[in-house]
């Protein structure tokens, strides 16, 4: 069992994730702001970050610079799992590795058994 964080401002689609990642085994950690979601990563170490790009307050890339700044947190893979098309400034493929993305899923074109697979995928060494 592992632990996710999930940054996702609408409930309805954390709900179904969370209990889609729980039936894999997971033990997942919903949030809907980066504040909140600084918390999880200080107290439950996760294995893999869910991110949604637009998040109250503060947007996803900002929520990834502050945690790339901590050293503890170099090695978390992050899905990027949003509404904003792969070609909005900031977020495409040349910013992946500095912000500390290693993949993206498009959320109109994207199951939740592929959420889930490509999550997990993320969580084994190959996939790393």
């Amino acid at each position: 069992m592992a632990n996710i964080l999930l940054l996702e401002p609408d409930a309805g689609l954390a709900d179904s994730y969370a209990q889609a990642f729980a039936e894999a085994d997971h033990q997942v950690f919903w949030r809907t702001d980066a504040q909140a979601a600084l918390a999880v990563i200080d107290d439950h170490a996760p294995a893999l970050v869910v991110l949604e790009f637009h998040l109250p307050k503060h947007n996803g890339v900002e929520f990834l610079y502050e945690i790339r700044s901590y050293p503890d947190c170099d090695d978390i893979p992050v899905l990027l799992h949003t509404n904003v098309p792969q070609d909005h400034p900031g977020i495409g493929r040349d910013y992946w590795p500095q912000l500390g993305i290693h993949d993206y899923l498009y959320k109109p074109e994207t199951s939740l058994d592929e959420l889930v697979k490509r999550a997990l995928g993320l969580m084994t060494p190959a996939g790393v």
